[in-house]
């Protein structure tokens, strides 16, 4: 096999490569063994009919197959020889190449390449330098983290009779909406419980205004004129009326905070014994945050330090991906069955993300070819125990069991898989970075 490989640019090569003659001769000779032991011509027995019958009738087809046998082959085997490593491959449909039985066969791959990163320096005796956080956890946050389990322990008991609604105190109401006297369907709530205060909406309106100072047993009416553009055409230009009951009234004990109290929350055995799983909770919390905090660091670090030229269709398979699940997202909340002008908005909002996620995009693809340098020079793999460690993180997480999650990564197939242990690669290779950073301070 000759090969020439030419630069077109420093992420682009064109192999032009060249199949022998004695290669082309014998896998025509192949193509046709195989051939005459299938086809039925009449007048000869099968496996009789002589080659130059078959040349005649079927040197296009038997061409074609020489084709798509080689160019694979010979591909590889350039690919392997150059020292390249594509990410991406252009070659001439193999429909349009000609190849004749007794002549060298020629053709020419464009590939993108991965770029040659010269990696910097990351680890002892210069590694990289981190601001230290200088945060912990502080009483205050203990506090907070207390009154948040009272919260959660409250109850909501009956106010003493003649006790007037203000903010922080509960409503139990009898809410129904009419228009035109006529009883609005799914406009009913019976033992509605409203914090005055919480400026929580009903229906569109917010109570708060109405209910202050207003006692159990009072019943009003609230107007409430919708504007001619609203979404539901049943309200549209009309003022619905919102008849409001005050069936009682309300107010939120919360417990002492007590070894009592601390029983109650769990396994506890006294008030202290609660406050110091708290602090721990909030401890281990604090440290996952500092620690993602620190590596933020590390990827503006390594960003910072590498330039190269980055192939542009990783860059768009990235941008791709960011859009379509931003899209996906956002239709998600926002899709109408009956909304006719939804494909044109999908397609404006498209443009606008590939413009807006563009930088991102590229600092993604460049951040992970430099941490699968580092993976490469520090020698990291993933294992098949790292791998299960991960499906067991990710279930407990998502609170799913551990058969689900991994069914979720085999269903994508061998690439899905693939892909999973990269990223699994490349977060290996940031903590071996951070590992060997320093905190000033």
């Amino acid at each position: 096999m000759k090969l020439e490989m030419t630069e077109l640019g420093p992420v682009k090569r064109a192999l032009k490569i060249e199949v022998p003659e004695d290669a082309v001769k014998s896998e025509f000779q192949k193509v046709y063994a195989e051939l005459k032991k299938q086809v039925r011509i009449p007048g000869f027995r099968p496996g009789k009919a002589p080659l130059e019958l078959l040349q005649k009738r079927y040197s296009q087809l038997v061409g074609q197959d020489v084709i798509q046998r080689l160019v694979p082959d010979y591909y590889q085997r350039a690919v392997k020889e150059s020292g390249v490593v594509p990410v991406v491959v252009d070659i001439p449909p193999l429909e349009r190449m000609k190849v004749e039985p007794n002549t060298a066969f020629t053709f020419t791959a464009t590939v993108e390449i991965k770029p040659s990163i010269q990696l910097g320096d990351y680890r002892p005796p210069n590694p990289i330098s981190l601001k230290k956080d200088a945060r912990s956890v502080t009483d205050d946050e203990i506090d907070k983290a207390l009154q948040t389990l009272r919260q959660q322990q409250a109850q909501i008991d009956a106010v003493s009779e003649g006790t007037a609604l203000q903010d922080g105190l509960y409503a139990v109401l009898t809410i129904e909406g009419f228009l035109d006297n006529q009883s609005v369907e799914g406009s009913q709530k019976n033992g509605y419980l409203h914090q005055v205060g919480s400026k929580t909406p009903i229906l569109g309106i917010e109570l708060d205004e109405h209910l202050i100072g207003k006692m159990a047993g009072e019943t009003f009416d609230i107007p409430q004129l919708y504007p001619p553009n609203h979404p539901d055409t049943n309200l549209a230009g009309k003022t619905m009326v919102l008849k409001v009951t005050i069936d009682a009234v309300k107010e939120q004990k919360l417990p002492d905070l007590d070894d009592e109290f601390a029983k109650d929350c769990g396994e506890y055995s006294s008030l202290e014994h609660l406050k110091t799983a708290v602090t721990t909770q909030l401890e281990n919390l604090l440290k996952q945050d500092l620690e993602e905090g620190y590596k933020d660091q590390v990827i503006e670090r390594l960003l910072q330090m590498h330039h190269f030229d980055i192939p542009e269709v990783l860059i768009e398979r990235e941008l791709q991906t960011l859009v379509r699940q931003k899209l996906m997202k956002e239709h998600r909340h926002a899709h109408r069955e009956d909304d006719t002008e939804e494909p044109l908005r999908l397609q404006e909002e498209a443009k606008r993300l590939q413009q807006e996620q563009q930088p991102e995009a590229k600092k993604r693809v460049k951040l992970s070819l430099i941490l699968d340098a580092i993976s490469q020079k520090e020698r990291l793999e993933v294992s098949d125990e790292d791998v299960q460690a991960e499906v067991q993180k990710l279930a407990t997480s998502l609170k799913l069991p551990v058969e689900e999650i991994q069914r979720m990564v085999e269903a994508g197939g061998q690439g899905a898989q693939e892909e999973f242990r990269e990223r699994m690669k490349a977060e290996k290779a940031l903590q071996f970075v951070y590992q060997n950073a320093v905190i000033q301070g």
